[in-house]
């Protein structure tokens, strides 16, 4: 065999499992199908990044009638961490067993939080997550500290806890993952920009899986990485992958090795699976897609908002129901800083760009997110020309329609006599079907090889030598960002493959 291990993509699953097999002195072959993110004025560009779609991919999908749609997502080294809002938060204890919702039941997974937890602990210390404990009502057990301590709230969020908390809301401070150090500027990589959310980091003080993972890994002589690289084809042979076909500036290259961590993202992972005609002896690969019901809200008021770093803040009283609804409704956090550029799509094309900028002068962005189900029939599949398909439809809607009622509640409270208008003006947005940041669940892992595609070990059933470590594996997506826990997997299978 060429190499030990050869991992297909570089993101928060595969570079994760990359810095951890690095100090292993196995020979490793990272394989990404980008390159390296540039360090350039459109980093921190609003126009670039949210409306001419300066890093989109320039691929097209389709969606479940054959119409396509340009995907939300980025190939470079880092993979999407390199623009997430690097939210990194735990699932709830709960969310590892069977929960009852309005759109139905979301199914329990093999593994337990117990498995995980010392896993998330590894997670939070790598990927620099500021946060406390203690605040989260919500929060699974934990006897350890967040190892940074928590981003502070700059005075137009303060002041939105101040005048929640006397409503008996438990707000927390949203645990992220920067390289911040607020009692030493000096020591401090971040610098607290108004550009973090959605945005790569110019001064690589954003916790990506390229700063964090990949770059310390290359470090080591016996890791190599081949950029611009996509991988086609898995060759299969008497039940094992021995091959891997690669596509590079317009060649096809094969490489060979013991093991294969696959970890494209759970879309193209579940496409280059089914492609390769391997892993699917359940018929699972690519069923059971799960992305969130998310919604970014834009409050505007009467009161300017010059807060820079704003996503510090996380409200979970409604994760598991309210008052007036017994059943799991979601999660509420703050987004990054509104930009004119941000507003311009949603507003009528006569809008002037001055009101533009007002209005996001005066905008507070929040963001919620509500669990969807899985559905066998969202699904990936691949045309015969080898275009993705992606087919969803939207499922536990009523939850998310009662945590969208309870957020403008919230707004009102925070900002009670301080509106533009008689009325607040609420520009809501549902996230649409490119909008694949949170993709999970197309090779579920289970106990069962007819019913889940991968082994508890996150092993293809089919298979001896493939694992699967990016969003795949979820049986479900819980309410909370899936980042954390694509992290404390790719950690606790790198510990197997060590063992």
């Amino acid at each position: 065999m060429d190499y030990d291990y050869i991992i297909i993509g570089t993101g928060a699953g595969g570079g994760t499992i990359a810095h951890k097999l690095a100090p292993t002195g196995k020979k490793i072959l990272i394989l990404e199908r980008g390159d390296f993110l540039k360090r350039a004025k459109e980093n921190w560009d609003p126009a670039a990044v949210f409306v001419d779609g300066h890093y989109n991919p320039g691929e097209m999908w389709l969606d479940k009638e054959g119409e396509e749609f340009e995907p939300g997502t980025h190939y470079y080294v880092g993979g999407n961490t390199k623009f997430y809002g690097a939210a990194l938060l735990r699932l709830r204890e709960k969310d590892f067993e069977e929960v009852k919702h309005y759109g139905g039941t979301s199914p329990a997974w093999p593994l337990k939080y117990k498995d995980f937890q010392p896993y998330y602990l590894e997670a939070e210390k790598l990927y620099s997550v500021h946060g406390k404990r203690g605040e989260d009502p919500t929060e699974p057990p934990e006897k350890e500290p967040y190892f940074c301590d928590p981003v502070s709230h700059e005075p137009p969020v303060q002041k939105i806890v101040d005048r929640l908390k006397p409503h008996g809301f438990t707000i927390f401070h949203l645990p992220v993952g920067i390289r911040l150090n607020e009692k030493n500027s000096e020591k401090s990589e971040c610098i607290r920009c108004d550009t973090c959310d959605g945005f790569p980091c110019m001064v690589d003080a954003k916790a990506d899986a390229h700063t964090t993972c990949i770059r310390p890994a290359l470090s080591h002589d016996n890791v190599t990485l081949i950029t611009g690289a996509k991988a086609e084809k898995l060759i299969e042979d008497n039940g094992k992958i021995v091959a891997v076909e690669v596509i590079k500036d317009g060649k096809t290259d094969r490489f060979t090795a013991d093991k294969f961590i696959l970890s494209c993202g759970a879309i193209n992972s579940s496409a280059l699976l089914l492609k390769s005609g391997v892993a699917n002896s359940s018929g699972m690969v690519g069923r059971h897609y799960m992305c969130h019901n998310n919604s970014a809200i834009v409050a505007i008021s009467k009161e300017k908002n010059p807060t820079k770093f704003q996503k510090t803040l996380g409200i979970n009283d409604y994760y598991y129901g309210s008052d007036d609804s017994e059943l799991p409704l979601g999660h509420i956090q703050l987004l990054g800083k509104v930009k004119p550029e941000m507003l311009k799509g949603d507003a009528p094309a006569i809008t002037p760009e001055i009101a533009l900028e007002g209005m996001a002068d005066h905008a507070m962005g929040w963001w919620i997110t509500s669990e969807d189900l899985p559905d066998p029939e969202n699904r990936v599949t691949v045309s015969d020309s080898g275009q993705i398909q992606l087919s969803y439809t939207e499922n536990n809607l009523e939850a998310h329609k009662r945590l969208y009622e309870k957020l403008v509640d919230i707004i009102h409270l925070s900002s009670p006599t301080t509106h533009i208008f008689p009325n607040s003006l609420y520009l809501r947005k549902k996230i649409p079907l490119a909008g694949v940041a949170h993709q999970v669940g197309t090779c579920r892992f289970g106990t069962d090889p007819k019913t889940s595609v991968l082994d508890i070990h996150c092993k293809a059933h089919d298979l001896d030598n493939l694992y699967v470590v990016d969003g795949s594996f979820f049986p479900s997506v819980s309410g909370v960002n899936p980042g954390l826990t694509i992290i404390a997997n790719a950690l606790r299978v790198g510990d197997h493959l060590v063992g």
